[in-house]
């Protein structure tokens, strides 16, 4: 399976207008595991996660496809940055203690990163998966971004998108002890804020790429009288998935 790089194009708005993750997310984790002296990174794009888990453990590897991505990454002198696939690492076998794979695992050949997994984690180790559903804006707006983000731009998604809009459900997961747990992401955003993080979604890339045009431009003329001039909160739906390999 030819891997697919959606991101390297735009690692720029990437580091700048992706969100990071709540902290209650990282101490459910957290609690599973024994211990934090070296945890893998996977998909790491340009270091959200790397950068928190640098502050929880002596150790962090974190590795992308995307040289572009790991040129804006989150820098920490416990972070070490690796070019490679999520399916072929260079790392010895049994060497994390935690493996963690944020809002990436639909683009994988997820079977052989599994068993990647399980050579690369020591006996015991956490694997966490988790990823993100389409932003929440309140009850006036909500309808507007959601017909944005099925017919305006639905045709130029990929279709691993699916497996978000699922929570993950539609995606194998055979580790002992799995579990389940939901989380949301809050912030405060001017619309133009909002309107930047829109345009790191590989399916708004495409449509600029095959029209020449910036859909999110008139979304946000859409958007603008009800959002105003100030901030408004946004809220992420977070799906996670924890099991012990």
């Amino acid at each position: 399976m030819q891997p697919l790089d959606r991101f390297s194009g735009h690692a720029d708005l990437y580091a700048q207008y992706r969100i990071d993750y709540p902290a209650d997310l990282y101490d459910y984790i957290l609690q599973y595991v024994h211990n934090r002296q070296i945890a893998w990174d996977c998909a790491t794009g340009n270091g959200q996660v790397a950068g928190a888990l640098a502050d929880l453990f002596t150790q962090v590897e974190a590795t992308d496809m995307s040289e572009k991505q790991l040129a804006e990454a989150v820098k920490k002198p416990n972070i070490q940055y690796q070019l490679s696939m999520a399916e072929h690492t260079p790392f010895a076998d049994h060497t994390f203690d935690l493996i963690t794979v944020a809002q990436a695992i639909h683009w994988f050949d997820i079977q052989a990163f599994h068993q990647e997994v399980r050579r690369v984690a020591k006996p015991g180790a956490v694997l966490a998966e988790w990823g993100y559903g389409l932003a929440q804006i309140g009850p006036d707006l909500d309808p507007v971004l959601v017909d944005f983000y099925r017919n305006r731009i639905g045709p130029y998604w990929d279709p691993q998108r699916k497996h978000i809009d699922h929570a993950y459900e539609s995606l194998p997961f055979s580790f002992a002890d799995a579990r389940r747990e939901r989380f949301t992401a809050s912030r405060f955003w001017p619309l133009e804020r909002f309107l930047n993080y829109l345009r790191t979604w590989s399916a708004v890339r495409q449509y600029i790429h095959e029209n020449e045009a910036d859909p999110v431009t008139e979304l946000g003329q859409q958007l603008q009288q009800d959002w105003g001039n100030g901030e408004r909160e946004v809220r992420f739906p977070i799906f996670l998935r924890v099991g012990r390999v």
